[in-house]
Protein backbone atom coordinates (compact mmCIF):
# COMPACT_ATOMS: atom_id res chain seq x y z
CA UNK A 1 0.00 0.00 0.00
CA UNK A 2 1.22 3.41 -1.16
CA UNK A 3 2.12 6.45 1.31
CA UNK A 4 -1.05 8.23 1.68
CA UNK A 5 -0.30 12.10 1.56
CA UNK A 6 -2.15 15.21 3.26
CA UNK A 7 -5.47 15.98 1.72
CA UNK A 8 -6.51 19.42 2.69
CA UNK A 9 -9.44 20.43 3.91
CA UNK A 10 -11.57 22.64 1.79
CA UNK A 11 -14.65 24.66 1.89
CA UNK A 12 -15.88 22.41 -0.93
CA UNK A 13 -15.91 18.84 1.02
CA UNK A 14 -17.51 20.29 3.84
CA UNK A 15 -20.75 21.73 1.31
CA UNK A 16 -20.36 17.75 0.09
CA UNK A 17 -20.72 16.19 3.07
CA UNK A 18 -23.88 18.65 3.87
CA UNK A 19 -25.36 17.78 0.30
CA UNK A 20 -24.80 13.90 0.59
CA UNK A 21 -27.44 13.79 3.09
CA UNK A 22 -30.02 15.89 0.71
CA UNK A 23 -30.15 18.41 -2.10
CA UNK A 24 -30.42 21.92 -0.23
CA UNK A 25 -30.28 25.35 -2.23
CA UNK A 26 -27.70 27.78 -1.82
CA UNK A 27 -29.65 29.59 1.38
CA UNK A 28 -30.30 26.11 2.85
CA UNK A 29 -26.68 24.96 2.71
CA UNK A 30 -25.92 28.14 4.74
CA UNK A 31 -28.58 27.73 7.01
CA UNK A 32 -26.68 24.12 7.72
CA UNK A 33 -23.51 25.62 8.59
CA UNK A 34 -25.32 27.68 11.26
CA UNK A 35 -27.06 25.18 12.27
CA UNK A 36 -24.74 22.26 12.70
CA UNK A 37 -21.22 23.22 11.05
CA UNK A 38 -20.50 26.48 12.37
CA UNK A 39 -19.13 24.43 15.68
CA UNK A 40 -15.94 23.62 13.43
CA UNK A 41 -16.34 25.51 10.24
CA UNK A 42 -17.60 29.65 9.07
CA UNK A 43 -18.40 30.58 6.06
CA UNK A 44 -20.45 33.29 4.73
CA UNK A 45 -23.76 32.65 2.08
CA UNK A 46 -21.54 34.84 -0.42
CA UNK A 47 -18.48 31.90 0.03
CA UNK A 48 -20.81 28.86 0.00
CA UNK A 49 -22.78 30.48 -3.68
CA UNK A 50 -18.98 31.41 -4.78
CA UNK A 51 -17.80 27.85 -4.01
CA UNK A 52 -20.84 26.05 -5.69
CA UNK A 53 -20.26 27.58 -8.70
CA UNK A 54 -16.48 26.09 -8.50
CA UNK A 55 -17.67 22.92 -8.14
CA UNK A 56 -20.24 22.91 -10.57
CA UNK A 57 -17.63 23.27 -12.85
CA UNK A 58 -15.67 20.52 -11.73
CA UNK A 59 -19.16 18.45 -11.88
CA UNK A 60 -18.89 17.49 -8.38
CA UNK A 61 -22.79 19.34 -7.59
CA UNK A 62 -25.59 20.00 -10.42
CA UNK A 63 -28.35 21.92 -9.57
CA UNK A 64 -31.75 22.15 -10.86
CA UNK A 65 -34.13 25.33 -10.92
CA UNK A 66 -37.10 25.34 -9.30
CA UNK A 67 -39.63 28.59 -10.35
CA UNK A 68 -41.15 30.44 -7.56
CA UNK A 69 -43.97 32.49 -7.62
CA UNK A 70 -43.20 36.55 -7.06
CA UNK A 71 -39.14 35.09 -6.39
CA UNK A 72 -36.27 34.56 -8.31
CA UNK A 73 -35.94 31.06 -9.02
CA UNK A 74 -34.93 28.36 -6.78
CA UNK A 75 -31.44 26.31 -7.20
CA UNK A 76 -31.17 23.07 -5.60
CA UNK A 77 -27.64 21.41 -5.81
CA UNK A 78 -27.23 17.88 -5.48
CA UNK A 79 -24.08 15.86 -4.95
CA UNK A 80 -23.05 14.20 -8.38
CA UNK A 81 -21.24 10.40 -8.36
CA UNK A 82 -18.06 12.50 -9.11
CA UNK A 83 -18.73 14.71 -6.26
CA UNK A 84 -19.36 11.76 -3.67
CA UNK A 85 -15.82 10.49 -5.30
CA UNK A 86 -14.18 13.38 -4.70
CA UNK A 87 -15.68 13.60 -0.94
CA UNK A 88 -14.48 10.07 -0.31
CA UNK A 89 -11.05 10.97 -1.87
CA UNK A 90 -10.52 13.60 0.84
CA UNK A 91 -12.52 11.55 3.47
CA UNK A 92 -9.43 8.43 2.51
CA UNK A 93 -6.74 10.90 3.42
CA UNK A 94 -5.00 11.63 6.38
CA UNK A 95 -5.59 14.83 8.87
CA UNK A 96 -3.56 17.60 10.39
CA UNK A 97 -4.62 19.98 13.38
CA UNK A 98 -5.63 23.13 12.00
CA UNK A 99 -2.52 25.52 12.52
CA UNK A 100 -3.15 28.04 15.13
CA UNK A 101 -3.40 31.67 14.14
CA UNK A 102 -4.85 33.59 17.42
CA UNK A 103 -4.55 37.44 17.64
CA UNK A 104 -5.49 36.60 21.32
CA UNK A 105 -2.71 34.97 22.32
CA UNK A 106 -0.17 37.27 20.51
CA UNK A 107 -1.67 39.81 22.82
CA UNK A 108 -0.97 37.91 25.77
CA UNK A 109 2.28 37.43 24.83
CA UNK A 110 2.19 41.39 24.25
CA UNK A 111 1.59 42.26 27.55
CA UNK A 112 4.66 42.56 29.69
CA UNK A 113 4.77 45.68 26.79
CA UNK A 114 1.39 47.08 26.85
CA UNK A 115 -1.43 48.34 28.78
CA UNK A 116 -3.11 45.30 31.25
CA UNK A 117 -6.17 47.19 31.13
CA UNK A 118 -6.81 46.77 27.38
CA UNK A 119 -6.04 43.14 27.49
CA UNK A 120 -8.50 42.55 30.63
CA UNK A 121 -11.38 43.46 28.30
CA UNK A 122 -10.41 42.19 25.33
CA UNK A 123 -10.14 38.80 27.84
CA UNK A 124 -13.52 39.64 29.27
CA UNK A 125 -15.37 40.36 25.94
CA UNK A 126 -13.50 37.03 24.02
CA UNK A 127 -14.65 34.95 27.13
CA UNK A 128 -18.03 36.39 26.78
CA UNK A 129 -18.10 35.54 23.08
CA UNK A 130 -17.71 31.86 23.76
CA UNK A 131 -19.56 31.79 26.58
CA UNK A 132 -22.82 32.96 23.82
CA UNK A 133 -21.33 30.29 21.14
CA UNK A 134 -21.47 27.57 24.57
CA UNK A 135 -24.83 28.58 25.82
CA UNK A 136 -26.40 28.43 21.76
CA UNK A 137 -24.68 24.82 21.07
CA UNK A 138 -26.21 23.51 24.24
CA UNK A 139 -29.46 25.06 23.01
CA UNK A 140 -28.40 22.17 20.28
CA UNK A 141 -27.51 20.08 22.11
CA UNK A 142 -30.79 19.89 24.26
CA UNK A 143 -32.33 19.52 20.59
CA UNK A 144 -30.13 16.32 20.52
CA UNK A 145 -31.19 14.83 23.45
CA UNK A 146 -34.41 14.62 22.76
CA UNK A 147 -34.27 12.63 19.49
CA UNK A 148 -35.56 9.00 20.78
CA UNK A 149 -33.10 6.25 18.37
CA UNK A 150 -31.83 9.25 16.33
CA UNK A 151 -30.48 8.07 12.89
CA UNK A 152 -26.97 7.61 12.55
CA UNK A 153 -26.41 11.09 10.67
CA UNK A 154 -27.79 12.70 13.51
CA UNK A 155 -25.47 10.83 16.33
CA UNK A 156 -22.59 11.60 14.03
CA UNK A 157 -23.27 15.55 13.94
CA UNK A 158 -24.16 15.30 17.54
CA UNK A 159 -20.35 14.17 17.94
CA UNK A 160 -18.84 17.16 15.80
CA UNK A 161 -21.21 19.62 18.14
CA UNK A 162 -20.05 18.21 21.20
CA UNK A 163 -16.51 18.73 20.03
CA UNK A 164 -17.55 22.41 19.23
CA UNK A 165 -19.11 22.89 23.03
CA UNK A 166 -15.80 21.26 24.57
CA UNK A 167 -13.86 24.07 22.16
CA UNK A 168 -15.54 26.79 23.68
CA UNK A 169 -15.60 25.96 27.29
CA UNK A 170 -11.97 25.43 26.95
CA UNK A 171 -11.59 29.03 25.52
CA UNK A 172 -13.68 29.96 28.58
CA UNK A 173 -11.88 28.16 31.10
CA UNK A 174 -8.24 29.78 29.53
CA UNK A 175 -10.12 33.28 29.81
CA UNK A 176 -10.63 32.65 33.33
CA UNK A 177 -6.99 31.42 33.65
CA UNK A 178 -5.29 34.65 32.71
CA UNK A 179 -8.15 36.80 34.00
CA UNK A 180 -7.11 35.32 37.60
CA UNK A 181 -3.68 35.40 36.97
CA UNK A 182 -4.28 39.38 36.23
CA UNK A 183 -6.14 40.21 38.58
CA UNK A 184 -3.90 39.21 41.20
CA UNK A 185 -1.40 41.12 40.19
CA UNK A 186 1.10 38.18 39.09
CA UNK A 187 1.87 40.39 35.94
CA UNK A 188 3.84 42.58 37.98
Amino acid sequence: MGKRTLSPMALSHTILAVLSRESLSGYDISKRFEESVSCYWQASQQQIYRELGKMEQQGWVIHETVPQVGKPDKKIYGITDAGRAELLRWYDGPTEPTPIREDLLVKVLAAPYASVDVLLQELQRRRQLHLERLINYQVMESKYQELVDPPKAEQFRYLTLRRGMRYEQDWIDWCDEVLDFLKAGEHS
